[in-house]
């Protein structure tokens, strides 16, 4: 009988134990864009780092239409983490686009956090075309596929098409049909992009066993053109894209993407997550190719894409910290370090 007891007590008292430990766990619901887009790989190898070395952390990788439905998500409460980029971070401190008239409905403050990669913007267009679309503006009046209209890359994409005076014909398409529809003449183009200039999102390699896309690249005047608008622009080697583009180079247009998380994760423990990130990239880097350029140089990474954002959205403390100890701080940032 009182081995029997004892035995329960045992029991017992290691469920207790085992509940105290699960509620101080803190539970970050994370989201990220569709499946099949580089934001959902990313975020699936970063997860599966950070809960292993973060044991009171557990990280669920959420998919939904696009980023920036993860930013506006935090914002109203349903994420703990999200998937912003400096264009989402401008269009919200700037009401406009996609944000637009959004304020009014927020409850915290997005904050900037980790700056993951670049993603890297283009075009393409049917190999067989390529007599037809020599240059962005040939497109114009054509059916092109840019994204799903929630998504950062189409933002970008679009803007840069604006900037141009280039007036395409949007098709929106699921997509895993984008390579097919291309091939029967149901689109004319559609973007490509490349994240951290390494790898590319699983739906386009899906698209490229579904017909022979060819890169288009702007023309000279074309980039002069956006390079005055303020676009970046970089030369994205072929073998990236695992296929035959049909062009020496891809002319790309990168911008910043980061896995973001609010003020509700401490200074510490964000400092802590961070120096977590920076030990493990090279291990990132064999899961995601687009995480290579924090494995070259975290700290001036974490530079660029705050200074992508600075003027949108506060730095978290714990950021601050990182970049402070590493010597890529700048004081006259201080000012813009979030506070509760």
């Amino acid at each position: 009988m009182f081995k029997r007891t004892l035995a329960l007590l045992l029991a017992a008292l290691t469920a207790a134990a085992g509940t105290s430990a699960w509620s101080q766990m803190k539970e970050i619901p994370w989201g990220t864009s569709a499946v099949g887009s580089a934001g959902h790989k990313a975020l699936v190898a970063l997860a599966e780092v950070l809960n292993r070395e973060m044991k009171d952390y557990r990280i669920t990788v959420q998919p939904t239409a696009g980023a920036i439905v993860t930013v506006k998500g935090y914002a109203t409460g349903q994420f703990e983490g999200y998937y912003g980029a400096d264009i989402a971070f401008y269009e919200l401190a700037n009401d406009v686009n996609r944000f637009k008239g959004f304020k009014a409905s927020m409850k915290r403050q997005p904050v900037q956090s980790f700056w993951a990669f670049t993603l890297e913007v283009g075009t393409a267009i049917h190999s067989r075309d390529r007599g037809k679309f020599k240059k962005w503006g040939d497109l114009s009046g054509a059916p092109v596929f840019t994204g799903p209209l929630p998504w950062d890359v189409r933002a970008h994409l679009e803007r840069a098409y604006g900037a141009l005076g280039l007036k395409h014909q949007y098709r929106q398409v699921d997509l895993s049909a984008a390579g097919s529809l291309l091939q029967s003449d149901g689109i004319e183009g559609f973007i490509i992009y490349t994240s951290g200039e390494a790898s590319t999102p699983p739906w386009i390699t899906e698209a490229s066993l579904a017909t022979d896309w060819a890169a288009l690249n702007p023309s000279t005047e074309e980039l002069a053109k956006l390079k005055k608008a303020g676009f970046a622009v970089t030369e994205v080697k072929p073998e990236v894209f695992k296929k035959d583009v049909h062009a020496s180079s891809v002319v790309l247009l990168p911008f910043f993407y980061g896995f973001h998380v609010g003020l509700e994760v401490p200074e510490a423990d964000l400092y802590r997550m961070l120096t977590v990130i920076e030990k493990r990239a090279g291990e990132l880097v064999k899961a995601d190719a687009g995480f290579a350029q924090i494995a070259r140089d975290m700290p001036g990474f974490q530079r660029r894409g705050v200074l992508s954002s600075i003027d949108f959205v506060p730095i978290h403390p714990g950021l601050a910290k990182y970049m402070r100890e590493k010597g890529v701080w700048d004081a006259k940032w201080d000012a813009r370090i979030a506070k509760k």
